[in-house]
């Protein structure tokens, strides 16, 4: 719990418990509490009875709630809440290691494959994350799959053993033993309490966002760059390919607004995925397309009285960041974008798509191929590519610098580290870079001064010039809204 979300510092005992006893949603996924004389833990906003200040403790996730011996609370599911927004303000180490917690990487590469993409040592980072956490690699792992088994059991017809691998667990055993201690409940109970039919072939989950969540801006603006072949869009829904470790897949969403302040939203989401190894993947990516950890409400308490972005939000409470599932494919789509039109980057991108991207069925009409990968798009001859040539060696020299691994997008390396490596590739200048942090890194900061929308923007507001700096820490917020206000002039 940091300044930027409640301005309280650490998990200090008396304000913790304040959120509690108020049951304040802001805080849902920023720390748990523990009952001693329940063995349960919970997410502060729990509609159970307040517990005395005596029998409780507070932990920094859920693994660490585990690892000290309390179960998951079946009211609350504090498993089931958004992640922390201080992951992405701070983008420590810990923040860094769990966005790839989540994403699989330790299921896939151990702790070892974890601590080299951060670039530490096992032991060390595992200390880190033991004093920032509470818990180490392997614990928030297991934290990771077992919420994943749980949503499984609970929402789909998958079979258990199918549950277990898809969750990421190495055996059934581990798969039943696991689900038994955290939930206190056997996967058979656990199917038996869901309800409603189920789609063979799919998994239809709910991914929970905190409101308010302004889908609907979040859609308009994903429709209008969506690339033919590897995105769609329709009324309250979008939809796209997903390019797995295992393997293929989709997601197709369904984005409305929800704008009742201090709630969890639940953003519908079907997954049709080629191997459900990938299910812990395609979740964690399809949550960064979402900006799915914000915090809205400390978002707009930060710009209430400011002159420029204050009347914007409360225009639109709960606009989002769009992320993106690939930081590979929006390098490429930025480099794609630099000096032209929206619609004009779009159709470029889909004739890149069509000549060299990846094809293959869906259930999902008009979605057709994967985005061409990193090595792909390197291979190419710059001087054949649809673009200004010195564009294109800067198309090919990115790429070439992604698929050899000198520039990572997968939001493990430090952020500044990963700027400077992207501006030293010739042809990838500041707002390329920064526009790349803002959807492949989800960094909060980001603010464009020289992108044409902004100044727009601006102009539209009757400013010619703007003071960001009292923006920071949320100037990524403060930019969708300047690009969003053009929507009232069109």
């Amino acid at each position: 719990m940091t300044t930027t979300t409640a301005g309280i510092p650490g998990l200090d005992t008396e304000s913790c418990y304040s959120a509690v006893k108020s049951r304040d949603r802001r805080f849902d996924g920023v720390f748990y509490i523990a009952v001693r004389t329940t063995g349960i833990y919970c997410r502060p906003s729990c509609p159970a009875r307040t517990p005395a200040l005596q029998n409780v403790s507070f932990h920094r996730s859920a693994a660490a709630a585990q690892a000290a011996g309390y179960r998951a609370c079946k009211r609350c599911l504090p498993d089931a809440t958004p992640g922390s927004p201080d992951w992405d303000v701070a983008a420590t180490v810990a923040g860094r290691a769990m966005r790839l917690i989540a994403d699989g990487v330790v299921d896939r590469e151990g702790v070892d494959g974890l601590a080299h993409r951060l670039g530490y040592t096992a032991r060390h980072l595992s200390r880190v994350l033991t004093a920032e956490l509470g818990a180490g690699p392997l614990a928030l792992a297991r934290a990771q799959r077992a919420q994943t088994a749980r949503v499984l059991v609970e929402t789909t017809d998958l079979s258990f053993a199918d549950v277990a691998f898809a969750s990421g667990f190495a055996s059934v055993r581990q798969f039943n033993d696991t689900v038994r201690e955290v939930y206190a409940a056997s996967p058979t109970q656990l199917r038996g309490r869901r309800g409603g039919a189920r789609t063979p072939g799919a998994i239809e989950l709910r991914l929970a966002v905190r409101t308010p969540f302004a889908g609907s801006a979040l859609l308009r603006f994903l429709a209008a760059r969506a690339v033919e072949g590897v995105e769609v869009a329709g009324d309250g829904w979008y939809a796209r390919t997903l390019d797995l470790p295992h393997g293929p897949g989709t997601v197709r969403l369904e984005l409305t607004d929800v704008l009742d302040p201090g709630q969890t939203a639940l953003v519908p989401a079907r997954f049709v995925l080629h191997d459900l190894r990938d299910t812990a993947a395609a979740v964690a990516r399809v949550r960064r397309l979402l900006d799915g950890d914000c915090d809205p409400i400390a978002v707009a308490d930060h710009f209430a009285g400011d002159p420029v972005i204050g009347r914007l939000i409360r225009l639109r409470p709960g606009l989002r960041v769009p992320g993106h599932v690939s930081g590979d494919e929006i390098a490429v789509r930025a480099v794609l974008g630099q000096q032209v039109s929206v619609a004009g980057a779009r159709t470029v991108a889909g004739r890149l798509v069509a000549s060299h991207g990846r094809p293959f069925e869906t259930d999902i009409p008009g979605l057709t191929h994967l985005f061409p990968d990193a090595a792909t798009v390197a291979a190419l001859d710059p001087e054949q590519l649809p673009m200004p040539r010195a564009r294109g060696r800067a198309l090919t020299g990115l790429a070439a610098a992604l698929a050899a691994g000198d520039v990572a997008l997968d939001r493990g390396p430090d952020r500044d580290d990963v700027r400077r490596a992207l501006v030293a590739i010739p042809g990838i200048g500041p707002w390329t870079a920064d526009y790349i942090a803002l959807r492949a890194l989800g960094h909060p900061d980001i603010y464009l001064p020289t992108d044409i929308g902004v100044r727009n923007a601006l102009a539209g507001l009757g400013l010619t010039d703007a003071d960001p700096t009292t923006w920071a820490p949320w100037r990524s917020y403060a930019l969708l809204h300047l690009w969003t206000s053009l929507e009232e002039k069109s």
